[in-house]
């Protein structure tokens, strides 16, 4: 079924998509949002923990064109975020056509034009859309990412991704496994510890836990040095401070690595752990970190490479996302990777060939997403002026 033709496609109604179609908005662009859940941000509506908090200050995590309202506190709540989101909707008129999942986009370079299909998930059928840009606004978090474990299919206990845990009231009294000791892992077991939960958390390695343990405060500061100082000098800084705040901690199971925080963020993506009290639950030894991988798993037991087993009632992974965008998008091979990650360098990240752009990717959260949504709106208006 082909539908009308759009000046600009946008993939994905999180704040990415969200960012471009105020922006396009704010230029007079019209454009057309495909979403494959039915509503947008749904990893903030549907697939989010209820303690989450932004953990930079607010005016790192305003979306373009619409600041967030004076009466919130410095660092917002998920509840808090999505009504900010439900205005910024309403405020920019954006309406997405939900239930669509892009199955295959291409250039069409006969009549310049970017041909688009979507699975309709409400009716089965196959969509065709036209547009002179493409923007791939899908996210870094599109697809949840567990590892492959032998007897991972017949654990006997519960078994979620990060996506599906709420809060840690269910598992009271429960021996609880985390695997993944990013953020999210890090805030999961300490939900989990706070309810009561006996809760161990794993690294995703087979040595130390190596990360860089920060305070919101520190994150904050350092952004705002990163302005007037060399990041070298700004991560000696944190790592000081890091020292002075948290001690020694390599008794507790986690070193520092060598690189500094601000550097693994930007060269690896690797965010550095923004503690809101999971540090202290693991000097007191209420949440003990374990070393080493998982080997296997029968019944509710979990045998580890170190030759140690334990018993759990349930694991949670906390190992990320994947991206599915080169399953769909074809005929692209210099904006972005294998992994769905742009393969040029900030700042040069966001712009492809052939009026293909992505937004979000950049690892840089919701501040690099609202400038990668600026860029694209400012680059799409020019060349539209160019062609009139």
């Amino acid at each position: 079924m082909k539908k009308e033709n759009e000046t600009v496609i946008i993939v994905g109604a999180g704040p990415s998509g969200l960012s471009v179609a105020a922006s396009l908005t704010n230029q007079s662009i019209p454009y057309i949002i495909l979403e494959r859940e039915n509503c947008f941000a749904s990893l903030w509506k549907k697939y989010s923990y209820d303690r989450l908090h932004l953990h930079l200050k607010k005016q790192f995590c305003e979306l373009p064109h619409k600041p967030f309202p004076s009466s919130y506190p410095s660092y917002i709540s998920k509840e808090e975020f999505l009504q900010y989101l439900e205005d910024y909707v309403c405020h920019f008129k954006i309406n997405p056509v939900y239930h669509r999942t892009v199955e295959y986009a291409e250039f069409d370079e006969g009549c310049e034009k970017w041909k688009v299909k979507a699975m309709n998930k409400d009716s089965g059928e196959v969509e065709e859309y036209g547009g002179r840009f493409l923007v791939v606004a899908s996210g870094e978090t599109s697809d949840p990412f567990v590892p492959e474990i032998e007897g991972l299919n017949t654990f006997a206990g519960k078994l979620i991704h990060s996506t599906g845990f709420k809060n840690g009231k269910e598992f009271k009294d429960e021996h609880v496994l985390v695997v993944g000791a990013g953020n999210s892992g890090m805030e999961i077991a300490l939900d989990l510890v706070n309810h009561g939960a006996k809760t161990s958390i794993l690294v995703r390695s087979p040595h130390i836990l190596q990360v860089h343990i920060l305070s919101k405060g520190m994150v904050n500061l350092g952004l705002f040095l990163m302005k007037y100082l060399s990041m070298e000098m700004v991560d000696s800084l944190m790592v000081m401070l890091s020292k002075m705040v948290y001690g020694d901690v390599t008794n507790y199971g986690v070193g520092r690595p060598n690189e500094g925080p601000f550097y693994m963020k930007v060269k690896y993506g690797k965010y550095p752990i923004i503690d809101v009290g999971t540090c202290e639950k693991i000097k007191s030894k209420e949440l003990k970190v374990l070393p080493a991988e998982i080997e296997s798993l029968s019944g509710k037991n979990v045998l580890f490479k170190n030759g140690e087993l334990y018993t759990f009632d349930s694991i949670i992974f906390c190992t990320g996302f994947k991206r599915s965008t080169h399953k769909w998008l074809k005929g692209d091979d210099y904006l972005l990777s294998d992994d769905g990650i742009p393969k040029q360098s900030y700042p040069f990240h966001w712009k492809g060939k052939n009026g293909l752009y992505c937004v979000g990717l950049s690892r840089r959260g919701l501040y690099g997403a609202a400038q990668d949504a600026e860029n694209v709106a400012n680059d799409v208006k020019s060349i539209m002026q160019k062609v009139i």
